[in-house]
């Protein structure tokens, strides 16, 4: 069973300070702002980002009451925010799961993998996405769509390369012997063999449409 989690009503004022931020608006789902808070809150970009759509169209009289007090004063909205984190208890996991199905696996998709502090589940699901866009022979260094991503993620190519061949390992057309080698390799290939389970036997193109909204964390 997912977790649950618990809204409270000052959390919009949170929502509110993102929003307004410039481009003023809705922001991407997987923006690096919404994934920052969702792993604050423990409540899952989907969610805020479903929260946020409220906030714009005010569609309480509470919204509207905030939106008339704070959205023109950045200085009374920053105080309230700085405010509320101040709060003891803000943030806790054990506190706030309570109301909504939510998904485990968010927070877990956005930290750094043990033993490779360069890369992040999320970023496995994005070269996994290039992986099914690619044949082995152009799963190398010098290919340009590799260049592009690692330099999106500000990555080295070579480290996208190294997920793509264990991803080789995990492809049943493919039927690569597993990997050998230190321990370490060997978690990475279980990290990608994880990410395979999730999305590499579903359908490509939509794993290609999460993979373009998480392109955002990166921008």
């Amino acid at each position: 069973m997912g977790r649950r989690f618990y809204w409270s009503d000052e959390y919009w004022l949170l929502l509110m300070q993102i929003y307004l931020r410039k481009p003023v608006g809705v922001k991407p789902l997987y923006s690096r702002l919404m994934v920052d808070l969702s792993m604050e809150l423990h409540i899952p970009p989907q969610m805020l980002h479903g929260q946020m759509s409220r906030l714009s169209g005010l569609d309480t009289p509470l919204l509207e009451r905030l939106w008339a007090k704070y959205a023109k004063s950045p200085q009374r909205l920053s105080r309230g925010v700085k405010l509320l984190r101040q709060m003891k208890g803000f943030g806790q996991a054990d506190v706030f799961y309570d109301g909504v199905e939510a998904n485990e696996t968010f927070e877990r998709d956005f930290r750094p993998i043990a033993d490779y502090p360069d890369l992040k589940p999320v970023m496995l699901i994005l070269i996994l996405d290039l992986y099914f866009r690619l044949t082995p022979g152009t799963m190398v260094v010098e290919t340009p769509e590799v260049v592009e991503l690692a330099r999106l993620m500000r990555v080295n190519p070579d480290e996208v390369v190294g997920v793509m061949e264990c991803y080789q390992h995990c492809d049943p057309y493919l039927k690569r012997k597993e990997k050998s080698g230190e321990s370490k390799e060997k978690r990475l290939l279980t990290e990608c063999e994880q990410i395979w389970a999730r999305f590499g036997n579903g359908r490509p193109e939509e794993l290609s449409a999460l993979a373009v909204q998480m392109k955002e964390y990166f921008k």
